[in-house]
């Protein structure tokens, strides 16, 4: 169990999700996490922050009932100047959609796309440092890049963040982990034509949980879908699964990353 602390430039500090049916959803993570719920800041509309044990996890929003946008879990990425690093971005073949903005006293956001539309934030932390603890089932665990190809995208965002590259010498697996004073903070897997064409280039968040396999029957009880059953691979055992409005997350036993 970690606590939260201003994370460094580039490393994955906060998750969130923007949906249609707040209530539904917080029923929904609620049960199948342990999540409790308080108010989050106003500016951001309906907007609460799911809690464990009093520890801040994860952001659950609304979105505007006119606002037709793909429901997604997005990954917030560290950054000491958001104003900096959205110029960086724009500069570097990314799309800046959103901010920076501030979010009441809690920090600046951007909310933005890299060259192959993968979307992402930025957090400038300043009264809220981002997830509070991590390493128990709950938590978010890990954040991964899928996409075509990594080659053209690890340019992206080692030029932006400023991220040292660990390429896997592998003939049949593209895989980059990106780290930070050596230290792994996420990966970009590049999955060729694989890639679900109905979601395009995504970041996916993994959150830990005790039992994959009781979570995704779990999941199934509580409206949400399985897309790909437990399996044990190198990341420990994991399922990927999609809530009832269709936010695609992975679940895994281990937090050895």
């Amino acid at each position: 169990m970690t606590e939260a602390t201003r994370r460094k430039p580039g490393t994955p500090c906060w998750v969130s999700l923007m949906v249609h049916g707040l209530d539904a959803t917080k029923e929904f993570y609620g049960e199948l996490f342990g999540w409790d719920f308080q108010p989050g800041p106003q500016q951001l509309g309906p907007y609460v922050r799911a809690l464990l044990d009093g520890k801040e996890v994860a952001g659950i929003g609304q979105l505007p009932a006119d606002r037709d946008l793909p429901i997604a879990w997005t990954t917030y990425l560290a950054s000491d100047d958001a104003d900096e690093t959205a110029e960086s971005i724009h500069c570097s073949g990314g799309t800046v959609a959103v901010g920076p903005l501030d979010a009441a006293d809690a920090g600046r956001l951007v909310i933005c796309s890299d060259p192959s539309g993968a979307v992402f934030g930025v957090w400038q932390a300043a009264a809220h440092l981002g997830t509070a603890v991590a390493g128990t089932p709950g938590t978010p665990v890990w954040n991964e890049l899928q996409t075509q190809e990594t080659e053209s995208v690890a340019k992206f965002y080692r030029t932006v963040f400023g991220y040292e590259l660990d390429p896997l010498v592998s003939a049949d697996l593209d895989f980059v982990t990106l780290t930070v004073d050596g230290r792994p903070v996420a990966a970009l897997h590049g999955v060729g034509n694989a890639l679900p064409r109905d979601r395009g280039a995504h970041w996916m968040t993994w959150f830990a949980v005790a039992d994959p396999d009781a979570a995704v029957v779990r999941v199934k009880e509580l409206g949400g879908q399985v897309l790909k059953p437990p399996h044990d691979d190198e990341g420990g055992r994991r399922a990927t699964v999609a809530d009832p409005e269709g936010a695609v997350f992975t679940i895994v036993r281990s937090t050895d990353r």
